[in-house]
């Protein structure tokens, strides 16, 4: 079925904006018909974000199409953040390289309800679940053309039935799961579908809160790169959840129960992509996404006490700690700033996954707390106690 535009929307498709405008409509109507969209809608954020990598030469054709669309005068009315690059310091104007775009310092906060056009995996599950914002999970390419073309397909994410949970996800486990596991449990169980997830209250409560957030930022991060979730549920908190409670949960919903032994197997089941499995790290991160004020303070706290505990004065493994640029510049005026200095960890706010795309990078024995690192590069994960013991401790 040929998709229902606008009058607007077809004389734009027509030319009358130009040959390269022409074919930014064509895209997103080709994208749409694919996924049986009747229409277009507005979007109606307020900032865009970009989720386009940088050095990476297979990117060359993304640069080459966006020189094509600069010459054409074809750019976004938008203001945007962009995902952050594989190196640091960045360009002066860097407030906005992040990939937790939606973070209060950063500024690239949907509203409720927002329609965007965005791709990075986890800041469309944060937007979709925590925020209650309406965003698919595009392409780096789809996102740009949505920003500037100023509407996007209608369907799955943006629809009232595509947010309809399809699984409810019961857990039973006896302490507070690691965000990193669950959500990567949930992931690889439900990949592109919709949980309704119970169970969670005892360990997050019913207040959306900055550490419930943080939470959520590490969980939903973990379901969207383990699998390929865009939008999840958490019973009594998320904001749909807390609006209209099971009625959220579509017919004939599959049921999948999580308990400590599950997530041990889901742990467990991680390959080692280290040429030596028992090599000693050379480099831990922390910060995929990019932490939070508040992660940021605890995990100097735990490093700091932790290593005076062990009677060492620096990490034994290289660390960086990564955050947004608005963070780190927030976090350097505090007084724990001295302390993490002293640890030896580095604040940064490079893309770690970018930096691990480095082939060089990609033969280092890596480890860190992030699932989304861990599916997409060699380094290893372990939880985040386990990071904590490992570089507070005297290197084997």
């Amino acid at each position: 079925m040929a998709m229902q535009l606008t009058a607007e929307q077809q004389s734009v498709l027509n030319g009358e904006k130009g040959e390269v405008m022409a074919k930014v409509m064509k895209t997103l109507v080709m994208y749409g018909e694919t996924f049986g969209a009747e229409k277009m809608v507005p979007v109606t954020s307020e900032k865009g974000h970009l989720v386009t990598s940088f050095g990476l030469k297979m990117m060359t054709p993304v640069f080459d199409l966006m020189d094509q669309l600069l010459n054409a005068g074809v750019v976004s009315k938008q203001k945007f953040s962009v995902d952050p690059k594989p190196f640091d310091p960045n360009v002066p104007s860097d407030d906005a390289y992040t990939c937790a775009c939606y973070l209060d310092e950063v500024g690239n906060t949907p509203k409720k309800g927002d329609i965007l056009s965005w791709a990075e995996s986890s800041a469309v599950a944060y937007a979709n679940s925590v925020i209650g914002a309406r965003c698919n999970r595009n392409s780096g390419i789809i996102e740009m053309m949505g920003s500037i073309a100023g509407c996007v397909p209608y369907f799955g994410l943006l629809t009232d039935e595509g947010r309809k949970a399809t699984w409810i996800v019961e857990v039973k486990c006896t302490k507070k799961p690691e965000a990193q596991i669950l959500g990567s449990a949930i992931g690889m169980k439900v990949m592109e579908d919709v949980p309704f997830v119970k169970g969670m209250t005892e360990w997050l409560g019913d207040d959306l809160n900055d550490d419930a957030k943080a939470y959520l930022k590490d969980f939903g991060a973990a379901c969207a790169s383990n699998g390929a979730v865009g939008l999840y549920h958490i019973d009594g908190l998320t904001p749909e959840a807390v609006e209209s409670g099971d009625s959220l949960v579509a017919e004939n919903a599959k049921v999948y129960v999580i308990d400590d032994a599950e997530l041990e197997r889901v742990k467990a089941s991680y390959p080692v992509m280290w040429k030596n499995p028992d090599a000693t790290p050379k480099l831990c991160f922390v910060g995929c996404p990019h932490m939070t004020m508040a992660q940021l303070k605890e995990w100097t706290v735990n490093v700091y006490e932790g290593l005076q505990k062990n009677g060492l004065k620096k990490v034994s493994v290289p660390t960086v700690f990564t955050a947004p640029p608005a963070v780190c510049d927030e976090f350097k005026k505090t007084d724990l700033y001295a302390k993490l200095q002293a640890t030896g960890v580095v604040l940064s706010y490079i893309c770690p996954l970018m930096y691990m795309n480095n082939p060089l990078a990609k033969k280092m024995p890596v480890i860190t707390n992030s699932n989304k690192l861990r599916t997409y590069t060699t380094s290893r994960y372990y939880t985040s106690e386990e990071i904590l013991d490992i570089i507070t401790k005297e290197a084997k």
